[in-house]
């Protein structure tokens, strides 16, 4: 087991950083370069670098799949593909929309209200899938304490939607400064890579798709550290957000999200913040700009103005904090 996921993340990575030598330079002649909102006029300087960079780790995962992968196939055991299947539902959404993007010249791409019922419609659909193969339970595991709590199925249904629509829109905001989405997903899909460890062979194929996400945003970072070359678009934050989600799901413990996507959620609370109460109070802020990465940048709060660097090492290593404490709260529920 510790070859194959091995392997899946050094094939992963390998084809990740090669392709890229060659993709980011297509994508420029390609003229596909994103638009920077008027807002964050400090982030100007990057305007028309590259997008959708997130078709490099995407392919990478595919590739391993499809060869380190390839004999859990043979034995009738897809579930990595289910859950790549499913992440890319969600990379195809963002593709659509950084095409708008691009199409239109412009930082607007498909509407919220369509982004929102295409992704709603893709969790129902693989909760639904993944209930009558058996690999998910109307059940919800609480770490740290190995309890199981019977859900209602109907309930089930409409908190995983919730979950999985809001873990993708959350790794979404975050990808706003160079390298900060990929450093956040790598402590992430290291949990579950480590929880593969825990738990055993009955979890492989979940390690394998983990391990090659690992990889490849590995890969991927070599370029979208600042200064970045290439920025993953929705196309690659959707297509992680989707992934998180679905693994989480797929390892039957969704609740272990809270901690894991602490720093994803301390984003979306604050943009929902900003919103909520700047329509309450007529115009005020309590941050000086959303999502809260933002809001650091310009020296929120104490002054001091985060470079993009130090945003990367924060939200990281924070990430990586409550990776481990989320292990520790996990590791012994199927421990050989």
């Amino acid at each position: 087991m510790t070859i194959k996921l091995m392997c899946a993340f050094i094939l992963a990575f390998l084809f990740a950083t090669a392709f890229g030598k060659h993709y980011i330079p297509w994508l420029r002649k390609q003229k596909a370069g994103q638009n920077i909102k008027s807002e964050v006029e400090w982030h100007k300087s990057k305007s028309g670098t590259p997008t959708m960079g997130g078709v490099m780790f995407i392919l990478g995962v595919l590739l391993s799949l499809l060869t380190i992968g390839f004999p859990s196939m043979m034995r009738g055991r897809f579930v990595h593909l289910f859950v790549f299947l499913f992440a890319l539902v969600f990379g195809a959404i963002g593709f659509l929309d950084d095409w708008e993007k691009i199409k239109n010249k412009q930082n607007l791409g498909l509407s919220a209200r369509m982004k929102f019922l295409l992704q709603l419609s893709a969790a129902l659909v693989f909760i639904f899938l993944m209930r009558r193969i058996g690999f998910v339970r109307p059940n919800l595991y609480i770490p740290f304490s190995n309890r199981i709590v019977p859900v209602p199925e109907w309930l089930y249904f409409i908190f995983a939607a919730f979950v999985i629509v809001g873990t993708v829109n959350s790794v979404n905001l975050t990808d706003g400064v160079d390298g900060l989405a990929t450093g956040t997903s790598l402590p992430v899909c290291l949990f579950f890579v480590a929880v593969t460890f825990a738990w055993g062979k009955d979890f492989l194929e979940l390690g394998i798709f983990a391990s090659a996400l690992l990889g490849g945003l590995m890969g991927f970072l070599v370029y979208n550290f600042n200064p970045a070359k290439v920025f993953m678009g929705d196309t690659g934050s959707l297509f992680l957000g989707g992934a998180i989600a679905a693994m989480a799901f797929a390892y039957d413990m969704p609740l272990i999200l809270i901690l894991i996507g602490i720093m994803f959620i301390v984003e979306t609370l604050s943009d929902i913040i900003q919103v909520g109460y700047f329509k309450l109070t007529h115009g005020k802020r309590v941050f000086r700009m959303a999502p809260f990465h933002h809001h650091l940048e310009m020296g929120g709060w104490t002054g001091r103005k985060w470079s993009e660097k130090e945003l990367f090492v924060l939200f990281t290593g924070i990430t990586l904090l409550f990776s481990i404490i989320s292990f520790i709260g996990v590791f012994q529920r199927y421990a050989m």
